[in-house]
């Protein structure tokens, strides 16, 4: 490996035919370029898919009441209901795995009739009556002042925390913010603070025009009493949510005199379970992107192998010489494989440098124009790239090794004898 002369007779061999070495590099060029690109995509497209998610603790899930499509207990089909604050109280004492039972009102919504007033200016926003823990569920960056705390729930304190597109459309520029009065539905709240969510993805204009309320003063302001329009549960990191779900629903069934088996009078969204398909998903792309990468790099390899056994039809002669002056088997073999090795790496390396280039660009361009829906930062990890160069290491030793098994067949005076 580290002889000179044999360094010298590698680069002979492969400058005799420039041209044809050209053409067997760029396969396994373009086959590893292939491999590294698939994977950077695919993993671009989960990093969008799964901003998609937002900032939410991925181990929740959201209930809603709807309507029971049987009756129960002298009840109605096709009945309303609303939740409780009590239930509330009882799914926190019934499932201590819960970390957080969040619930919710909600009021108007973007794009909808314009329910909010400050002076002159209106706007149509959606306004939610939460609990100080929801900004734990759904993480956002306060940018001014702060979010209401338990303080502000026990004392039904009419404050508010205002997205940015809620600032744009009710502020003037630089206009500040903090201890201004907005009206909602005609009920005066002040504002104690802004904030951004980041990583929403196709939501970002809606997030941005979403006001927060303490739920206390919102359910005392628009006549909601004890009412809870849904919940928002987040289980502890070592249970999954998945798993509690079918307790829950029977215990809030029960406190809601629903039927047991009627599946659609309450709704829910098992974001741990949507996120986890989305990971398997992104799983099986992986396997396929390599898969596919693998096999146009497989026909790179093929080509260096076929072009090998050429090289070594060609020195033939030269072999038998070497033969004939001693060399032994395994001096030709390690030479033929170290050919094959080395023009694999190099070819390999520069298909790996060259789809970095591509991926460089494909963020440069994403940085540039904004994010695109359900596509961010394609990208690969450094196993990536040493998984690649264990893959060139393997191809190029398999490429080389039927030329070099071919070349230490040969006895050295049936090689002399060829003209």
């Amino acid at each position: 490996m580290f002889s000179r002369d044999r360094w010298d007779e590698i680069l002979e061999a492969l400058n005799a035919n420039k041209f044809r070495t050209f053409l067997t590099a760029f396969g396994v060029f373009w086959g590893i370029t292939i491999l590294v690109l698939l994977l950077a995509l695919t993993n671009g497209l989960k990093n969008g898919v799964t901003a998609g998610f937002g900032n939410f603790a991925t181990n929740s899930m959201f209930v809603w009441s709807q309507q029971t499509s049987k009756p129960y207990k002298g009840l109605p089909k096709g009945r309303r209901f609303n939740f409780k604050l009590d239930d509330v109280t009882a799914l926190k004492n019934d499932f201590p795995q819960l970390k957080y039972v969040s619930p919710r009102n909600q009021l108007g919504g973007y794009n909808g009739a314009n329910n909010v007033v400050r002076g002159t200016k209106t706007g149509a926003f959606q306004v939610n009556g939460d609990y100080p823990e929801f900004i734990k569920q759904q993480p956002m960056d306060i940018l001014q002042g702060r979010f209401f705390s338990y303080s502000d729930i026990n004392a039904n304190r009419k404050v508010c925390v205002i997205g940015t597109g809620v600032v744009k459309g009710l502020y003037d520029k630089d206009e500040p913010a903090l201890g201004t009065y907005i009206k909602i539905n005609g009920v005066n709240f002040m504002v104690i603070g802004t904030f951004k969510v980041s990583n929403s993805q196709g939501d970002k204009e809606e997030d941005a025009n979403t006001i927060f309320v303490p739920f206390t003063a919102f359910s005392q302001a628009f006549n909601f009493a004890d009412n809870v329009g849904w919940l928002a549960l987040t289980a502890h990191d070592d249970t999954a949510i998945t798993s509690l779900k079918p307790q829950i629903m029977e215990t809030l069934k029960s406190r809601r005199k629903v039927h047991p088996e009627d599946d659609r009078a309450i709704g829910n969204f098992d974001l741990a379970e949507a996120f986890g398909r989305v990971n398997g998903l992104f799983s099986i792309l992986g396997v396929v992107g390599y898969f596919v990468g693998a096999l146009v790099l497989m026909s790179g390899i093929i080509g260096i192998s076929n072009i090998m056994l050429i090289v070594v039809k060609e020195r033939t002669k030269e072999i038998g010489v070497r033969r004939a002056l001693g060399a032994s088997p395994w001096t030709i073999k390690s030479q033929i494989l170290q050919e094959s090795l080395i023009l694999t790496i190099l070819s390999g390396m520069v298909g790996i440098t060259f789809a970095a280039g591509v991926i460089w660009v494909f963020n440069y361009v994403l940085d540039s124009n904004g994010p695109v829906e359900n596509f961010a930062n394609p990208s690969v990890s450094m196993s990536v790239v040493f998984t690649a160069l264990i893959i060139l290491v393997v191809s190029g030793l398999l490429a080389g090794l039927i030329p070099a098994n071919s070349a230490t067949k040969m006895k050295p005076v049936d090689a002399l004898r060829i003209e």
